[in-house]
């Protein structure tokens, strides 16, 4: 299975629209998308497997690091490397802007956490309640 990163446009966020919620998790809104495409800080980019959109991520840059906003992959097309494929583009461009990675996981998601650690992400600091009641988010870091 060849996986290809792009950049994400408005025309890939009209593919996924109707199944954004469904098939991606309850995550962002079409809405909230749409303003981050066009956010001069954030960048999008879409996994692509035959033509179909298998996942997504996305960064915004700020003063001094790049904070990666999410990195999702199509409930149907876990556990394929899709996720891997995307952190490893994120890790690409912070090291050639030299910029550090951050992150926010909710702490119940072992998954992303063991996927995160895999490539050397260090857990410095926890947002108490940061995802509602009783999740709390690890903050991650990766120095590049």
């Amino acid at each position: 299975m060849e996986i290809i990163i792009n950049k994400m446009t408005l025309s890939h966020l009209e593919q996924i629209k109707d199944i954004l919620q469904t098939d991606f998790d309850n995550f962002w809104s079409y809405n909230i998308f749409e303003n981050e495409l066009k956010n001069p800080n954030s960048r999008y980019f879409v996994a692509m497997c035959e033509n179909e959109i298998v996942g997504f991520a996305g960064i915004w840059k700020a003063v001094d690091d790049i904070h990666i906003t999410n990195i999702v992959t199509k409930i149907t097309k876990r556990h394929m490397g899709i996720a891997s494929k995307l952190l490893e583009t994120l890790i690409d461009i912070a090291k050639k802007e030299k910029f550090n990675l951050t992150l926010e996981v909710k702490q119940s998601n072992i998954n992303a956490i063991k996927l995160y650690e895999k490539y050397n992400f260090k857990k410095i600091g926890l947002r108490k309640n940061y995802y509602g009641q009783n999740e709390n988010a690890i903050i991650m870091t990766l120095i590049t």
